[in-house]
């Protein structure tokens, strides 16, 4: 895999990441971006970057393997950015829809919070994987429908 396509998607994923931060601060609209965090950040990414022709998928283990860096970069970045800003929220404010995450803060070690960070950002990577893999199928299925389409419109001339 190329080098420069590894540090486009690092960067788009770390800005994906810092933007569903600040997102999930949010009371009502928090829950919706960590489920786009957790599931469809993959896709999002993916399908920004064939729009704008920075990527080509030529195959399902290129996809896969994508949707699992997207996912772990964009959670990690996530959590460097999201868990500091509710620690700082949970001193100051009672603020009932984050006192369950401030808590753990408060009362966590360092070890067992990064450790929470990465597995949950591992579980992330997994089912990013799996959307990156639908992505990649509904992407070829367009494509192929507009081949399709095309070749019809040369032979009814």
């Amino acid at each position: 895999m190329n080098k420069i396509l590894l540090k486009q998607i690092s960067i788009l994923s770390v800005i994906a990441g810092i933007i569903l931060a600040f997102l999930t601060l949010i009371p009502f609209v928090g829950q919706l971006a960590f489920i786009v965090l957790m599931a469809f950040v993959a896709a999002l990414v993916i399908v920004f970057m064939v729009k704008i022709d920075l990527l080509e998928i030529l195959s399902i283990r290129e996809s896969v393997v994508l949707g699992a860096l997207i996912g772990f970069i964009s959670f990690m970045a996530f959590a460097v950015v999201y868990l500091p800003i509710v620690a700082l929220l949970g001193r100051f404010f009672n603020l009932y829809y984050l006192y369950g995450i401030s808590l753990i803060l408060n009362v966590g070690s360092f070890g067992v919070i990064f450790m929470l960070t990465v597995f949950v950002a591992t579980l992330s990577a997994t089912i990013n994987a799996f959307t990156a893999f639908i992505t990649f199928y509904v992407l070829e299925f367009l494509k192929s429908i507009d081949k399709n389409d095309n070749n019809n419109d040369k032979f009814k001339m």
